[in-house]
């Protein structure tokens, strides 16, 4: 196992690509990964949202706009 202190030595770029690996490793193996059920209660009232024509879609630009907005 790594340590902490370990990870807290690595760079930006090699934590993100230790990510990239570790989520490759994780999904390869996807019925080892089962999602809880408030996931699916989630996705379910979005779809209802969508089919009864009521959601609201946005745009990547606008989606970062609005991330952007809230770290301030």
């Amino acid at each position: 196992m790594i340590a902490v202190a370990e990870i807290e030595k690595m760079t930006l770029a090699e934590r993100i690509k230790a990510m990239e690996l570790l989520w490759r490793s994780i999904s390869s193996e996807p019925g080892s990964v089962i999602s809880p059920a408030w996931h699916r209660e989630i996705l379910r009232k979005r779809l209802a949202r969508i089919k009864a024509g009521k959601a609201q879609f946005l745009t990547v630009a606008q989606l970062k706009k609005r991330l952007g907005q809230r770290r301030r």
